[in-house]
């Protein structure tokens, strides 16, 4: 049997977790900021009491003990608070308030109470510690008897945009700034919180959800306004997997495992989408395929709650919402197209050929979508003969347009056969000057598409000829997070082929690169490292490397990275370290044996490699200096 832990111990332990816990917490923003913000400060300047205790010989009472013991109690239920308020939906939480202030009057008076348990004087802490910890029990004490004042103008501004059809822009301006729902991105995290809200809690949404959904969706269309160079409708559309939006898995019929268009309820209480269900029960089955139960009777009820949250799901994510299929009407493909038939798209494919500029720009944008949806209509498109029309469109002086249509070759660049087709129409070089001189969001998705292409080894060495490299060093330099990831991953895909990788070095390459690496909150990390590691195996690009004062960062990765960070980052050392004395002798100094032997032993095989071949050359200069 083990020895029995000390109470004193275990109880300053845990109250030091739970305020390093809530000092770690992210800003809040939304409506309750200042509550949190409040309260996160407080509890942080209890610190050093729980510090100068724990360092202390001197044992706690037992009644000392009991008040600490109170007091942590009281800071875990602050923790979750704090928590609970940092995310969520901020409408909702904006209708809540005084519900939510409640909770924090209740939180800070359980906090002052711990608080008046604990006799200062009596416990072996320094005058200063005294001091700030009596300060702190003040702050408490007068914020448990001191209500936060309301912004009587906000609850004025829900209550009237609640009412009212045609707002006034002034009042969903300072909506849109007070609830924190300032950007796309703002508004699409809003839905997904929504969204979770409605399915999860045990509330009914029916008469709640209906207001809300209205209020949010003027606040939406205020947002797009407001920021005109972004449309949400489509511009964060984008086809490539990992920049698709991920369906919620409560949207997916359970059957189909496809979005729901026609949700409905069985007797069970699950949901299905109509079609999914109808063909089950038509097979004669009476059960419900998820839960097994025997099915009471066979009614179908609309869920009408989850489809309008599915229709604000795809309306902010810029998602079209489903539409019943339809079998293309052309016998050579045998293709199912699920929103149109091939007469469709030939008329979409005559206003392209001879429509006005709009037209054009209209019908760009419905192959744009139709190409998203699904392979199938990717397939009946290209075959219709889109890709020589859309190619064309990428030099139309309307920016839209031009959007558009780098966007409809994304989206069917994902079959293969379509690939070799977008390349032979000549698209690269207009793709590039996209890329160049494009919209951001044309920036974006030229980059995207340029790295679908890549995929193929061939068009690397076309894609990098026609100058697209510096273009997405400039994009990785300037985009905004999404374009910079979409530049990175071109440029890392293009830059497997050895002639790129002279050619990115001579655009200035590197430089960005060191700089995304050093700054943590960059979230470029990851392809910065990749991208080095295939560099550094050029000659020029070790040259360059090795002029950026490397050895520090990558030294850091290996001893704190993930896995594929230390294997990357040992990658390029042990380049900058073949047949360079001098660099050799650096890593030395920065500690680089002992990092190595770590990673030699808990690393990825490749890591191990390359860590091993280090040490090795590291010997080897070890022995030289003692000759």
């Amino acid at each position: 049997m083990g020895p029995t832990e000390d109470p004193d111990d275990t109880v300053l332990t845990r109250l030091a977790e739970s305020v390093k816990a809530i000092s770690e917490l992210p800003e809040c923003r939304n409506v309750c900021k200042k509550m949190h913000g409040n309260l996160v400060r407080r509890v942080k300047l209890l610190s050093p009491l729980f510090e100068e205790l724990r360092d202390s010989e001197e044992e706690l009472r037992e009644d000392e003990v009991k008040a600490l013991e109170l007091l942590r109690l009281a800071l875990d239920s602050a923790k979750e608070l704090l928590r609970s308020v940092n995310g969520g939906s901020k409408l909702y939480q904006a209708l809540q308030r005084e519900k939510i202030a409640q909770k924090f009057r209740q939180v800070t008076e359980q906090i002052e109470a711990a608080l008046n348990e604990i006799h200062y004087d009596n416990l072996n802490i320094s005058e200063e510690v005294r001091e700030q910890i009596e300060l702190v029990h003040a702050q408490f004490k007068r914020a448990k008897g001191k209500m936060d004042s309301l912004d009587f103008q906000l609850d004025m501004d829900l209550a009237i945009a609640q009412k009212e059809k045609d707002l006034d822009p002034a009042i969903l301006k300072r909506l849109s700034e007070k609830l924190y729902l300032k950007t796309i991105n703002d508004v699409k995290k809003e839905s997904l919180a929504f969204h979770e809200m409605v399915t999860s809690c045990d509330i009914e949404p029916r008469d709640s959800f209906e207001e809300m959904s209205s209020l949010f969706k003027k606040i939406k269309d205020w947002v797009q306004m407001a920021n005109p160079q972004v449309d949400t409708s489509e511009g964060e559309m984008r086809l490539i997997k990992h920049r698709s939006p991920v369906i919620p898995d409560d949207f997916r019929c359970p059957i189909s495992l496809e979005l729901m268009k026609d949700p409905v309820i069985v007797a069970t209480g699950q949901t299905y989408e109509r079609s999914s269900i109808q063909k089950w029960l038509d097979a004669g089955h009476k059960t419900c395929p998820k839960t097994q139960q025997t099915l009471l009777h066979t009614a179908l009820t609309p869920n009408y709650v989850l489809k309008s949250l599915i229709a604000l799901w795809c309306e902010s994510n810029g998602v079209e919402l489903p539409k019943k299929q339809a079998n293309c009407k052309s016998k050579k493909s045998g293709c199912k197209v699920s929103d149109c038939d091939r007469g469709a798209v030939s008329e979409l494919l005559e206003k392209l050929a001879t429509g006005n500029p709009e037209q054009k720009r209209a019908a760009a944008g419905e192959l744009r979508l139709l190409a998203k949806r699904n392979a199938d209509n990717r397939v009946c498109i290209a075959e219709a003969g889109a890709i020589p029309l859309l190619a064309d469109l990428l030099s139309s002086s309307d920016p839209r347009t031009q959007e558009h249509a780098v966007t409809a070759l994304l989206n069917l660049s994902i079959n293969d056969s379509n690939k070799g087709t977008i390349v032979n129409a000549g698209a690269i070089p207009d793709i590039v000057e996209v890329l160049k001189n494009g919209s951001m969001e044309a920036r974006e998705n030229a980059a995207a598409t340029l790295f679908s292409l890549s995929v193929v080894d061939e068009y690397k060495v076309k894609i990098g000829a026609a100058g697209a490299i510096p273009a997405l060093i400039t994009l990785l330099c300037e985009g905004t997070p999404r374009g910079k990831k979409d530049a990175a991953t071109a440029i890392f895909n293009l830059s497997i082929y050895q002639g790129n990788k002279s050619r990115a070095v001579k655009a200035g390459i590197v430089a960005p690169l060191m700089r995304l690496l050093k700054d943590a909150g960059s979230g470029m990390v990851d392809e910065a490292l990749a991208i080095l590691a295939i560099l550094a195996s050029h000659t020029e690009g070790k040259i360059a490397i090795g002029q950026g004062e490397p050895i520090p960062v990558l030294l850091e990765f290996i001893r704190t990275g993930s896995p594929r960070n230390r294997e990357n980052a040992a990658a390029v050392l042990w380049s900058l370290c073949t047949g360079d004395w001098q660099q050799l002798k650096l890593a030395r100094e920065h500690g680089a044996e002992e990092a190595l032997k770590q990673l030699s032993e808990n690393g990825t095989d490749r890591a191990k490699r390359k860590a091993g071949n280090i040490l090795e050359l590291l010997h080897q200069v070890e022995v030289v200096a003692e000759a």
